[in-house]
C-alpha cells in the first residue's frame, strides 16, 4: 500500500509542478469561475463543447497543490467525453473524495489517475481543494453565471 500511496503522491505533485491545460481557451463555449476562500484557490475553467462532446478543457488561476493537480487531472480526463459521461465522472469523483475514510468506493478504479486524489477524504479541509475544479465544471456545463464557492 505504501508503494501505491507514493505513486499517487508523485502523480499529484507532477500535475502540480507541471499542470496540463493551464491556459485560457479563447474559443471556449462554456466558462465558469470558482473560489475556495478557506485555501485561497481561484480557478477559471474553460470548455469547448461541440455536438455534446468536450473537445477541449483548460483552466487558469492559482491554488494549492491539491487544487491545481485536481484541475490539471480533470481537464485531461474530460477531453473527448460526451457531456453525460462528464456529469457521471463528476458524480463518481465527488463520491470518492467525500466517502468516509477507510470505506471502499464503488468504481474507484474506473477513475484511473483521478483515484490518486482519493486520499484527500482523510483530510476534510482538503476535500474542498480537490473538488473546486469539479464544482466549477458543473457550473460551466449548466451555464451558471455566479462564481462557485466552496463555502
Amino acid at each position: 500500500m505504501s508503494d501505491l500511496r507514493d505513486l499517487y503522491q508523485e502523480v499529484i505533485f507532477d500535475h502540480y509542478r507541471h499542470p496540463r491545460n493551464c491556459h485560457p481557451l479563447p474559443d471556449a463555449t462554456h466558462q465558469a469561475e470558482g473560489y475556495n476562500p478557506l485555501c485561497g484557490d481561484r480557478i477559471t475553467l474553460y470548455l469547448k463543447v461541440e455536438d455534446g462532446v468536450v473537445k477541449e478543457a483548460a483552466f487558469d488561476g492559482a491554488g494549492c497543490a491539491i487544487s491545481t493537480a485536481s484541475a490539471s487531472m480533470m481537464t485531461e480526463a474530460l477531453k473527448g467525453r460526451p457531456q453525460a459521461e462528464v456529469e457521471a465522472l463528476f458524480g463518481r469523483f465527488r463520491e470518492m473524495v467525500t466517502a468516509p475514510a477507510g470505506e471502499p468506493v464503488p468504481d474507484e478504479a474506473a477513475l484511473g489517475k483521478l483515484a490518486a486524489l482519493g486520499g484527500v477524504r482523510e483530510f476534510p479541509a482538503r476535500v474542498k481543494c480537490a473538488t473546486l475544479a469539479w464544482h466549477t465544471l458543473h457550473a460551466a456545463l449548466h451555464g451558471e453565471r455566479d462564481a462557485v464557492s466552496t463555502e
